[in-house]
C-alpha cells in the first residue's frame, strides 16, 4: 500500500473471510485474484482476473505472444513474489513482472485485489492499478 500512497492513489481497505482455502466474495464488490504463471521461455507473468472466473492458459499465451503458459507451483510462489497463496497481490512483488489484467476490470469503477495477506484486500480504480503496475489489458478468462 506504500506504493499506492507514494503514487497518491486513493484506495479502500477491506477484510474478507478466508475459509477452506478460498475467499468468500464480498457482496456487491468486484474481487479479483492474482495468478502467477511461467511462459515457455521461463518468463514469469502475472495475471489478474475476476475471483469467480478461471484463467484460460491458451488464451493467455496468445494474448502475451508466447507458445505456452502454465501456472507456477504453489511452492514457488513465496520465492518468486514474496507472497503466499491467497495473499498474492499485483503490487509490491519481489521483482517487476509483466502484469496483465482481464478486460472486464475496465467496466468497473473499483476492483478489489489482495493487499498482500490472506483476507486483506484493497479496492481501487482499476485504471490506476493498471497504471501503477505498468500493466496491460486483455481477455484472459474462459
Amino acid at each position: 500500500m506504500r506504493l499506492l500512497d507514494q503514487a497518491k492513489i486513493s484506495y479502500e481497505e477491506a477484510i474478507i473471510p478466508y475459509r477452506d482455502g478460498s475467499f468468500q466474495p464480498q457482496e456487491g464488490k468486484s474481487s479479483y485474484k492474482t495468478l502467477v504463471a511461467r511462459t515457455h521461455d521461463h518468463e514469469i507473468v502475472v495475471f489478474v482476473i475476476p475471483l469467480d472466473q478461471e484463467l484460460d492458459l491458451k488464451q493467455c499465451a496468445r494474448v502475451i505472444n508466447s507458445k505456452r503458459v502454465e501456472l507456477v507451483h504453489v511452492k514457488e510462489l513465496l520465492d518468486l513474489t514474496g507472497y503466499v497463496r491467497g495473499g498474492c497481490s499485483p503490487l509490491g512483488m519481489k521483482k517487476k513482472y509483466r502484469t496483465w489484467y482481464n478486460d472486464s476490470c475496465l467496466k468497473e469503477e473499483e476492483i478489489f485485489v489482495s493487499a498482500g495477506e490472506r483476507g486483506k484486500q484493497i479496492g481501487l480504480d482499476p485504471k490506476a492499478l493498471i497504471e501503477v503496475t505498468q500493466g496491460k489489458v486483455g481477455h484472459l478468462i474462459r
